[in-house]
């Protein structure tokens, strides 16, 4: 289950530059495929179904950002409790779960193809970069990544032996338990926003297309 700690094989100029841009362009895509989900809502028809099902990605995937977002520290220290104890990346796979959700909510495959897409052309380059930093700030952090996979969760949460040992680790873990949790630091990153902004999409996917037909009926 664990994943070993390997050189990265593509870091040429050409490739730091793409990690770059797709940290500055991320947050603005994130918006434009917004933008095309909601033309979707719009102009297909809604289904009950596909909707509650996605519930099952959906959901997950908010709380297990939520989690991490009231875990991590950033650029403070390692993070290695909570999610951070299962995968090295818990904020991204939530997003790739509420995204997945959404595709299926949609039912589709163009919506599903273009999320794919967006996440290895985006979140690829981007989880290298992040990566390549704490491996230069944090000393222990090619320890972590001998134990904890970079994406696919471990079954069991990893117990760092070295305890305050590992400079600039975070206290040893216990355990992925709700004590991890900060609500302070859950509010400091605004994690809030991801729920607020699902419950819009789910908004939109149950009643945008049937307001606009009322509105095009009446001639507005």
């Amino acid at each position: 289950m664990s994943e070993q700690p390997a050189a990265p094989k593509l870091r040429t100029p050409r490739w730091e530059r793409w990690q770059k841009v797709a940290r500055r362009i991320r947050v603005p895509l994130g918006f434009v495929t917004a933008g095309i989900y909601l033309y979707m809502a719009a102009t297909h028809p809604a289904h009950p179904a596909a909707i509650a099902w996605s519930l099952v990605l959906v959901a997950p995937g908010l709380v297990l950002r939520a989690a991490a977002s009231g875990t991590v520290k950033k650029n403070r220290e390692l993070t290695v409790t909570g999610p951070y104890a299962f995968t090295r990346n818990p904020l991204y796979l939530g997003s790739t779960l509420i995204a997945a959700g959404f595709a299926v909510a949609l039912m589709s495959w163009p919506v599903a193809l273009l999320l794919a897409a967006g996440f290895v052309l985006i979140y690829v380059p981007v989880i290298a970069a992040e990566e390549r930093f704490l491996r230069d700030t944090f000393p222990a952090f090619s320890d972590y990544c001998r134990h904890v996979p970079r994406f696919l969760p471990r079954v069991t949460p990893w117990k760092s032996q070295g305890g305050n040992d590992l400079t600039g680790v975070s206290q040893a873990v216990t355990s992925a338990s709700i004590h991890d949790f900060s609500l302070g630091l859950y509010r400091k990153h605004r994690e809030y926003n991801a729920a607020l902004g699902a419950a819009l999409l789910y908004l939109c996917l149950l009643l945008l297309r049937p307001v606009l037909e009322t509105i095009l009926r009446r001639g507005w």
